[in-house]
C-alpha cells in the first residue's frame, strides 16, 4: 500500500546547531521546575530512575529517526502509526497526540496565568461592562503574545525563539544557586537516600521532564543533515540530564526552594 504512494521531497534547511536548541527548547520545559520535589520525595537514589528515564527517552528518540528512515514519506507521528497499524494507526495516534499537545498547551497557560496572578494580583480588565479577573487576563494576553509564533513554519526563524526559552532555563538555573549561595539561604537540607513511599511521583515527575517526543519527527524533517539527528539528540539529552541533576540538588539542599516548589505542588497532586 505505501509503495503506491508517491515520494515526498523531505530536504529540510535547518542546521543542526540550531535543532539542538529547538531539542533543549522541547525538554527544558515546566517538568525543571519540579525535579527539587521529586527528589525530595524520592530520594538521593531516584537520581538512578532519571538516569533510566532518560536512557529510554533517548532511544525511543533513535528508533523515531529509524522509522522515519524506513520511508520518505514518514514525516509525522501519524505516518508511523499508519505505517505499522494503518489507517487505524493513524487515527488513533492522531488522536492521542494532538490531545496531548493541545492539554499541554492549556496547562502551560494555567500556570502562566498563575504565575503572573502571583505577581500582580491587583491585574484586572474590564470589557464591555464584564470585570475579567487577573489570573484570566494573563491567560488571554499570554495566549495573544504567543498566538503570532504558531504562523511561522520556518524551523531556522523558530530556533532563535528555542534559544530564548533555552536561555530562560539558564537563568532559573542560575538563580537557584544564586538564592542559595548569595541570599541568605544556604544549602542547609540533606535529603533521604531513598523514600519508597515517594518513589511513584518521583518517576511520575522524571518522565514529565522527557515528554518532547512529539516534536522529533518535525525536527528531524526540519534538519539540513538529518544523520546529525542522533548527535543532535544525544546533546539534547546529555545536557537535559545534567541541568535536571543540578538542579534537583541544588534545589533539594536549599530550604526556601524546597518549600515553595512543595507548597505549589501538592494543591494539583490533591485535585488530581
Amino acid at each position: 500500500m505505501w509503495r503506491q504512494f508517491t515520494v515526498i521531497s523531505t530536504a529540510g534547511t535547518t542546521s543542526s546547531f540550531k535543532t539542538v536548541f529547538h531539542g533543549l527548547n522541547a525538554l527544558s520545559g515546566v517538568g525543571i521546575l519540579s525535579i527539587p520535589y521529586a527528589l525530595s520525595s524520592g530520594g538521593w537514589l531516584s537520581l538512578i530512575l532519571l538516569f533510566v528515564i532518560s536512557i529510554a527517552a533517548f532511544y525511543s528518540g533513535l528508533l523515531i529517526q529509524r522509522c522515519m528512515d524506513v520511508d520518505p514519506n514518514i514525516r509525522t507521528y501519524p505516518d508511523i502509526g499508519e505505517r505499522a497499524f494503518g489507517r487505524k494507526g493513524r487515527l488513533l495516534v492522531s488522536v492521542v497526540m494532538y490531545a496531548e499537545l493541545y492539554l499541554v498547551a492549556a496547562g502551560f497557560l494555567i500556570l502562566e496565568g498563575d504565575n503572573l496572578q502571583s505577581l500582580f494580583p491587583n491585574m484586572g480588565i474590564e470589557v464591555a461592562g464584564f470585570e475579567i479577573g487577573a489570573r484570566q487576563s494573563f491567560v488571554i494576553m499570554v495566549a495573544l503574545i504567543i498566538l503570532p509564533t504558531v504562523w511561522l513554519d520556518n524551523m531556522s526563524i523558530l530556533s532563535y525563539i528555542s534559544a530564548s526559552g533555552v536561555l530562560a532555563s539558564a537563568i532559573i538555573l542560575v538563580s537557584i544557586f544564586w538564592t542559595g549561595a548569595f541570599d541568605g539561604v544556604g544549602f542547609k537540607e540533606k535529603g533521604t537516600l531513598v523514600n519508597w513511599h515517594g518513589i511513584p511521583t518521583a518517576v511520575s515527575l522524571y518522565a514529565f521532564c522527557y515528554c518532547a517526543h512529539p516534536v522529533f519527527p518535525t525536527l528531524y524533517t526540519s534538519m539540513k543533515n538529518k544523520h546529525q539527528f542522533s548527535n543532535v539528540l544525544i546533546v539534547c539529552f546529555r545536557s537535559m540530564h545534567l541541568k535536571l541533576r543540578i538542579n534537583g540538588s541544588s534545589g533539594l539542599l536549599d530550604v526556601r526552594i524546597k518549600r515553595r516548589v512543595a507548597d505549589y505542588i501538592k494543591p494539583f497532586n490533591s485535585q488530581a
